[in-house]
């Protein structure tokens, strides 16, 4: 069955991978801390991972577009909720991040599922990449920090590069390109939206 095709199994992989990241990172040994590093970088592999073998072995579904970018965002969305607990990020951001992804790409994932699919603008794109990269160096350097070796030779910088209005600057900036791309991601595709959802109505009405 192509609902247990190979890039799906990976996208599953990826949400039950999200519960041992968090149990991970919150763990009060910092060997397994360590550890949620590891198990985030290798989520982010096989999200990439997955679309390669999908469209390389042609196991792209209706499924597949519809889990994979749901996937992407409980992974990405469980991270940043956790850094709002670890002290790292202001949590009015996040959940402007968390909400925002959410409603798109439900919005995205149904459009796909129905067989309308909507664009994703290259600034989107550009948008996912700086929200891993800014997951990652916080990640990076939280693990760091509750390393004792790595704390004590490199204590100075680690705390540096987690300074307070720093990482508040980087979070506005990832922050406004998620806000702004999802305005204009409803903007650009307001036809295909309008469409969509007039053809679930009618098709409500006629069952």
């Amino acid at each position: 069955m192509k609902f247990f095709s190979p890039p799906n199994q990976l996208t599953f992989l990826r949400i039950l991978l999200t519960p041992v990241f968090l149990v991970f990172l919150f763990s009060p040994y910092p060997t397994i801390r360590q550890w949620s590093l590891v198990v985030f970088i290798f989520a982010a592999i096989t999200d990439w991972y997955d679309g390669w073998v999908a469209r390389r072995w042609g196991y792209v579904t209706r499924w597949g577009t519809f889990f994979d970018p749901f996937a992407d965002k409980v992974v990405t969305s469980a991270a940043l909720i956790a850094y709002i607990y670890l002290g790292l990020v202001a949590g009015w951001m996040v959940w402007i991040i968390v909400v925002r992804d959410a409603i798109i790409t439900l919005l995205r994932s149904y459009a796909e599922y129905r067989g309308k699919p909507v664009e994703t603008s290259k600034l989107a794109k550009i948008k996912t990449f700086v929200q891993f990269v800014i997951i990652c160096y916080l990640l990076i350097l939280y693990v760091a920090q509750n390393t004792q070796s790595l704390r004590e030779n490199y204590g100075e910088l680690i705390h540096a590069l987690l300074n307070y209005s720093l990482v508040y600057s980087m979070m506005v900036v990832v922050t406004t390109l998620t806000l702004w791309t999802g305005i204009s991601h409803i903007i650009v595709n307001w036809k295909t939206i309008r469409e969509l959802y007039g053809t679930s109505d009618k098709t409500a009405q006629t069952d």
